[in-house]
């Protein structure tokens, strides 16, 4: 399995990593720290590179991460799709047509059972389940919910990435350059 052919969503944290996106083969990538004030120009500048990135929606310095920044986004910037931790953000993604990934953070039991709950009522496109070096939870996850997953977070090495993808990930979200040139 993979997202769209690719088995690493490249996720660019500085303008840096974004260059290296747009000088690579990958289609899809995830804006990790970006700030309102860019959005437009990074956007255009992916598609007219001929790439689909994905935002995620918690980490856009200079907005509220709320349903009516999502609107906003939807309409004025249009991603690809929106990762998020909340629920309102995911659900109005999904009223707007956009692409919705919820992240999860499994900490522990209690967490992995309240994001479960959130899952119930949000439904998303896909999982993005943090951290990604835990493959029995990706497998987990995957047939509890029956929803396609990202795995991100403490992958390390080209084995993590294997690991994840063999549990049932269908990819794997990355800062790690290093990983980015395996794929």
């Amino acid at each position: 399995m993979s997202f769209f052919g690719q088995k690493i969503l490249p996720a660019a944290k500085t303008i840096k990593d974004f260059e290296k996106i747009i000088d690579s083969s990958f289609e899809y990538g995830v804006f990790l720290d970006t700030h309102i004030a860019q959005l437009k120009s990074l956007y255009n500048m992916a598609r007219s590179n001929g790439k689909k990135m994905l935002l995620h929606a918690d980490l856009v310095q200079g907005l509220k991460n709320d349903e009516y920044a999502t609107e906003y986004l939807c309409q004025e910037i249009q991603p690809f799709g929106i990762i998020s931790t909340r629920a309102n953000v995911i659900l109005k993604a999904k009223q707007k047509g956009v692409l919705a990934i919820q992240r999860i953070f499994l900490l522990d039991t209690n967490a992995l059972e309240k994001s479960y709950a959130l899952l119930e009522k949000t439904r998303p496109d896909y999982i993005e389940v943090l951290p990604g070096a835990m493959p029995f939870i990706i497998k987990e996850v995957y047939e509890r919910t029956n929803i396609p997953i990202f795995a991100g977070g403490l992958i390390r090495t080209v084995s993590d990435v294997e690991r994840a993808l063999e549990a049932g990930a269908v990819a794997i979200t990355t800062s790690n350059r290093a990983l980015w040139e395996n794929y």
